[in-house]
Protein backbone atom coordinates (compact mmCIF):
# COMPACT_ATOMS: atom_id res chain seq x y z
CA UNK A 1 0.00 0.00 0.00
CA UNK A 2 2.71 2.69 -0.32
CA UNK A 3 1.74 3.88 -4.01
CA UNK A 4 -1.58 4.60 -2.20
CA UNK A 5 -2.60 8.78 -1.94
CA UNK A 6 -5.77 9.94 -0.75
CA UNK A 7 -7.87 8.78 -3.20
CA UNK A 8 -7.09 5.32 -2.75
CA UNK A 9 -7.14 5.04 0.98
CA UNK A 10 -11.04 6.87 0.42
CA UNK A 11 -12.00 4.39 -1.59
CA UNK A 12 -10.43 1.53 0.47
CA UNK A 13 -12.05 2.67 3.44
CA UNK A 14 -15.76 3.13 1.52
CA UNK A 15 -15.31 0.12 0.48
CA UNK A 16 -14.60 -1.98 3.81
CA UNK A 17 -17.55 0.42 5.29
CA UNK A 18 -19.90 -0.94 2.66
CA UNK A 19 -18.96 -4.41 3.26
CA UNK A 20 -19.13 -4.16 6.96
CA UNK A 21 -22.42 -3.00 6.40
CA UNK A 22 -23.77 -5.36 4.17
CA UNK A 23 -22.64 -8.24 5.69
CA UNK A 24 -24.26 -7.11 9.06
CA UNK A 25 -27.89 -6.66 7.59
CA UNK A 26 -26.88 -10.09 5.41
CA UNK A 27 -26.49 -11.76 8.91
CA UNK A 28 -29.31 -9.55 10.51
CA UNK A 29 -31.53 -10.83 7.76
CA UNK A 30 -30.91 -14.31 7.20
CA UNK A 31 -31.68 -14.78 10.95
CA UNK A 32 -34.78 -12.66 11.05
CA UNK A 33 -36.10 -14.80 7.70
CA UNK A 34 -35.41 -17.97 9.89
CA UNK A 35 -37.15 -17.22 12.57
CA UNK A 36 -39.88 -16.07 10.59
CA UNK A 37 -39.82 -19.30 8.36
CA UNK A 38 -39.91 -21.29 11.29
CA UNK A 39 -42.66 -20.46 13.04
CA UNK A 40 -44.78 -19.33 10.11
CA UNK A 41 -46.54 -22.38 9.23
CA UNK A 42 -47.34 -23.06 13.31
CA UNK A 43 -48.92 -19.56 14.09
CA UNK A 44 -51.39 -19.50 10.99
CA UNK A 45 -52.25 -23.35 11.49
CA UNK A 46 -52.77 -22.69 14.73
CA UNK A 47 -54.99 -19.94 14.50
CA UNK A 48 -57.43 -21.51 12.29
CA UNK A 49 -57.27 -24.75 14.37
CA UNK A 50 -58.29 -23.04 17.75
CA UNK A 51 -61.75 -23.30 18.80
CA UNK A 52 -63.04 -19.58 19.00
CA UNK A 53 -61.83 -15.87 17.53
CA UNK A 54 -61.26 -15.19 21.05
CA UNK A 55 -58.78 -17.93 21.80
CA UNK A 56 -57.03 -17.21 17.93
CA UNK A 57 -56.28 -13.35 19.09
CA UNK A 58 -55.17 -14.72 22.54
CA UNK A 59 -52.64 -17.10 20.97
CA UNK A 60 -51.47 -14.72 18.41
CA UNK A 61 -51.10 -11.72 20.82
CA UNK A 62 -48.33 -14.13 22.32
CA UNK A 63 -46.19 -14.32 19.49
CA UNK A 64 -43.38 -12.06 19.76
CA UNK A 65 -43.17 -8.60 18.87
CA UNK A 66 -40.89 -9.72 15.40
CA UNK A 67 -43.35 -12.08 14.31
CA UNK A 68 -45.65 -10.99 10.95
CA UNK A 69 -48.39 -13.07 10.75
CA UNK A 70 -49.48 -12.49 14.11
CA UNK A 71 -49.82 -8.29 13.75
CA UNK A 72 -52.14 -8.98 10.37
CA UNK A 73 -54.52 -11.00 12.58
CA UNK A 74 -54.46 -8.65 15.29
CA UNK A 75 -54.95 -5.84 12.82
CA UNK A 76 -57.64 -7.60 11.27
CA UNK A 77 -59.46 -8.45 14.38
CA UNK A 78 -59.02 -4.68 15.68
CA UNK A 79 -60.33 -3.55 12.67
CA UNK A 80 -63.31 -6.01 13.20
CA UNK A 81 -63.80 -5.23 16.79
CA UNK A 82 -63.69 -1.61 16.32
CA UNK A 83 -66.35 -1.34 13.09
CA UNK A 84 -68.66 -3.53 15.55
CA UNK A 85 -68.55 -1.10 18.27
CA UNK A 86 -68.95 2.00 16.00
CA UNK A 87 -71.12 0.45 13.50
CA UNK A 88 -74.26 3.00 13.29
CA UNK A 89 -71.31 5.78 12.04
CA UNK A 90 -68.78 3.54 10.12
CA UNK A 91 -71.89 1.90 8.01
CA UNK A 92 -72.58 5.25 6.67
CA UNK A 93 -68.96 5.25 4.84
CA UNK A 94 -67.54 1.89 4.95
CA UNK A 95 -69.22 -1.87 5.16
CA UNK A 96 -67.33 -4.58 7.35
CA UNK A 97 -66.07 -6.42 4.36
CA UNK A 98 -64.64 -2.55 2.88
CA UNK A 99 -63.17 -1.88 6.74
CA UNK A 100 -61.77 -4.60 7.34
CA UNK A 101 -60.29 -4.84 3.74
CA UNK A 102 -58.30 -1.83 4.00
CA UNK A 103 -56.87 -2.57 7.78
CA UNK A 104 -55.48 -5.66 5.85
CA UNK A 105 -53.98 -3.67 3.33
CA UNK A 106 -52.34 -1.54 5.58
CA UNK A 107 -50.98 -4.59 7.90
CA UNK A 108 -49.90 -6.35 4.66
CA UNK A 109 -48.32 -3.49 3.15
CA UNK A 110 -46.68 -1.96 6.49
CA UNK A 111 -45.04 -6.09 6.73
CA UNK A 112 -44.05 -5.83 3.22
CA UNK A 113 -42.21 -3.31 3.70
CA UNK A 114 -40.44 -4.55 7.18
CA UNK A 115 -39.14 -7.20 4.64
CA UNK A 116 -36.85 -4.56 2.52
CA UNK A 117 -34.85 -3.37 5.57
CA UNK A 118 -31.46 -3.41 4.44
CA UNK A 119 -32.36 -4.18 0.92
CA UNK A 120 -31.34 -0.54 -0.26
CA UNK A 121 -28.02 -0.70 1.35
CA UNK A 122 -27.29 -3.88 -0.30
CA UNK A 123 -28.71 -2.77 -4.28
CA UNK A 124 -26.30 -0.19 -3.96
CA UNK A 125 -23.44 -1.91 -2.37
CA UNK A 126 -23.72 -4.30 -5.65
CA UNK A 127 -24.04 -1.21 -7.91
CA UNK A 128 -21.20 1.27 -6.97
CA UNK A 129 -18.77 -1.04 -5.32
CA UNK A 130 -16.88 -2.40 -8.55
CA UNK A 131 -16.91 1.30 -9.50
CA UNK A 132 -15.20 2.37 -6.65
CA UNK A 133 -12.72 -0.45 -6.72
CA UNK A 134 -12.32 0.98 -10.84
CA UNK A 135 -11.72 4.71 -9.41
CA UNK A 136 -8.95 3.36 -7.21
CA UNK A 137 -7.62 1.24 -9.44
CA UNK A 138 -7.57 4.19 -11.98
CA UNK A 139 -6.03 6.65 -9.40
CA UNK A 140 -3.58 4.48 -8.59
CA UNK A 141 -1.95 3.50 -11.92
CA UNK A 142 -2.11 7.70 -12.87
CA UNK A 143 -0.30 8.43 -9.08
CA UNK A 144 2.15 5.28 -9.87
CA UNK A 145 3.12 6.64 -13.43
CA UNK A 146 3.52 9.87 -12.56
CA UNK A 147 6.04 8.79 -9.85
CA UNK A 148 8.03 6.70 -12.20
CA UNK A 149 7.97 9.40 -14.62
CA UNK A 150 9.54 12.00 -12.25
CA UNK A 151 11.84 9.42 -10.84
CA UNK A 152 13.14 8.48 -14.59
CA UNK A 153 12.63 4.55 -14.15
CA UNK A 154 11.26 3.07 -17.00
CA UNK A 155 11.76 -0.52 -16.47
CA UNK A 156 9.13 -3.72 -16.54
CA UNK A 157 10.20 -4.14 -12.62
CA UNK A 158 9.77 -1.04 -11.58
CA UNK A 159 6.30 -0.65 -12.98
CA UNK A 160 4.57 -3.49 -11.47
CA UNK A 161 4.77 -3.43 -8.58
CA UNK A 162 2.87 0.35 -8.26
CA UNK A 163 0.19 -1.12 -10.92
CA UNK A 164 -0.49 -4.45 -9.20
CA UNK A 165 -1.15 -2.60 -6.34
CA UNK A 166 -3.19 -0.25 -8.03
CA UNK A 167 -5.26 -3.28 -9.37
CA UNK A 168 -6.02 -4.59 -6.05
CA UNK A 169 -8.26 -2.19 -5.40
CA UNK A 170 -10.66 -3.73 -8.60
CA UNK A 171 -10.41 -7.11 -6.82
CA UNK A 172 -11.42 -5.10 -3.32
CA UNK A 173 -14.45 -3.61 -5.20
CA UNK A 174 -15.78 -7.00 -6.56
CA UNK A 175 -15.33 -8.56 -3.78
CA UNK A 176 -17.57 -6.10 -1.65
CA UNK A 177 -19.94 -6.15 -4.39
CA UNK A 178 -20.85 -9.85 -5.45
CA UNK A 179 -21.80 -10.96 -1.95
CA UNK A 180 -24.18 -8.39 -2.18
CA UNK A 181 -25.49 -8.47 -5.30
CA UNK A 182 -26.00 -11.78 -4.30
CA UNK A 183 -27.70 -11.72 -1.02
CA UNK A 184 -29.95 -9.24 -2.35
CA UNK A 185 -31.22 -11.86 -5.11
CA UNK A 186 -31.41 -14.04 -2.44
CA UNK A 187 -33.60 -11.83 -0.16
CA UNK A 188 -35.58 -10.59 -2.73
CA UNK A 189 -37.23 -14.36 -3.51
CA UNK A 190 -37.73 -14.65 0.03
CA UNK A 191 -39.43 -11.67 0.34
CA UNK A 192 -41.49 -12.53 -2.68
CA UNK A 193 -42.62 -15.59 -1.03
CA UNK A 194 -43.85 -13.97 2.41
CA UNK A 195 -45.41 -11.37 0.47
CA UNK A 196 -47.36 -14.05 -1.27
CA UNK A 197 -47.82 -15.69 2.67
CA UNK A 198 -49.50 -12.57 3.50
CA UNK A 199 -52.10 -11.89 0.85
CA UNK A 200 -53.45 -15.31 1.02
CA UNK A 201 -53.45 -14.88 4.91
CA UNK A 202 -54.89 -12.18 4.71
CA UNK A 203 -57.72 -12.99 2.46
CA UNK A 204 -58.62 -15.82 4.55
CA UNK A 205 -58.69 -13.48 7.25
CA UNK A 206 -60.78 -10.95 5.26
CA UNK A 207 -63.73 -13.80 5.06
CA UNK A 208 -63.54 -14.93 8.51
CA UNK A 209 -63.73 -11.57 10.03
CA UNK A 210 -66.15 -10.08 7.82
CA UNK A 211 -68.47 -13.12 7.14
CA UNK A 212 -67.80 -15.23 9.79
CA UNK A 213 -66.40 -17.92 8.01
CA UNK A 214 -63.19 -18.92 6.03
CA UNK A 215 -63.64 -19.98 2.78
CA UNK A 216 -62.90 -23.96 2.21
CA UNK A 217 -63.50 -24.41 6.24
CA UNK A 218 -65.93 -27.23 6.44
CA UNK A 219 -66.18 -26.59 9.95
Amino acid sequence: MSYMGVVNWAAFIALVLLSLVGWYYTVMKSIKYSRINSRAARVTTTFWQTQNAQEAIRFMEEQPSWEPFSKIALECAQAASHHQKSEGRLAETLNRSEFIDRALRQAVSRESQTLEDGQTWLATTGAIAPFIGLLGTVWGILLALVRLGAAGETSIQAVAGPVGEALIMTFLGLFVAIPAVMAFNYFNRINRKLIAQFDAFAHDLHDYFATGARVGDSR
